[in-house]
């Protein structure tokens, strides 16, 4: 299973309710991030971005410089963080983050253990990452596409064919799924990719696609 605390950002920078604006965006340009939770004796009680910031002081364009630079010195992320904030334990999984994340709009969600401790946040690059782990994107090797019928013992007898051929499988993914039959991708270490899919096409499999990296 592929768990938040296997892919989330860990050692994750926070800030504190009272910091002003002007520190937080210190800290932001710093370790060049874009959103920081924030914390009170490390439970988390907020979350505060870049465009927070942005929205919160949208009104005050006709400043100028050192009145602006004021305002942030004196405004507190108290004043502009989002206190309801959608959070989720290290224990869930990354499906379930993502789906999070997509369902609400959002970029990042602050990951905590069993006592709300702020423990590493995900955004969605972890997401991405977590994505190309699973069909194992930066793994040398071929990657077939094969239609395969759903049907009790489908992966069984497509990897039969794999063993037959001495050809290791390292990761499988279904992109789709329509009238009983899925495209399963399968990423594997095969030597000769037009003889295995020879061997496919021989026990009726359609091989849609060979891609080598």
């Amino acid at each position: 299973m592929f768990k938040v605390k296997d892919y989330m950002t860990k050692d994750v920078i926070c800030t504190e309710k009272d910091a002003t604006i002007s520190e937080v965006l210190e800290i932001m340009k710093e370790h060049k991030i874009h959103r920081l939770p924030v914390v009170e004796n490390q439970k988390l009680i907020g979350l505060i971005t870049e465009g927070m910031i942005a929205t919160s002081h949208s009104a005050a364009t006709s400043l100028s410089i050192y009145e602006l630079n004021y305002l942030l010195s004196k405004t507190t992320v108290n004043t502009v963080m989002i206190k309801n904030v959608i959070s989720m334990n290290e224990d869930e999984l990354m499906e379930s983050c993502a789906e999070t994340m997509r369902t609400h709009d959002i970029g990042c969600v602050p990951i905590v253990d069993n006592e709300n401790n702020v423990v590493g946040i995900v955004t969605q690059n972890d997401v991405f990452g977590c994505f190309l782990s699973v069909l194992g994107w930066k793994d040398k090797g071929v990657r077939i596409t094969i239609a395969v019928k759903d049907e009790m013992g489908a992966i069984g007898k497509l990897s039969d064919i794999f063993v037959e051929q001495k050809v290791n499988i390292s990761h499988i993914g279904v992109y789709s799924f329509k009238d009983g039959v899925a495209n399963m991708v399968v990423r594997c270490d095969a030597q000769d990719p037009n003889a295995l899919k020879q061997a496919l096409e021989a026990k009726g499999y359609q091989v849609l696609e060979i891609y080598e990296n």
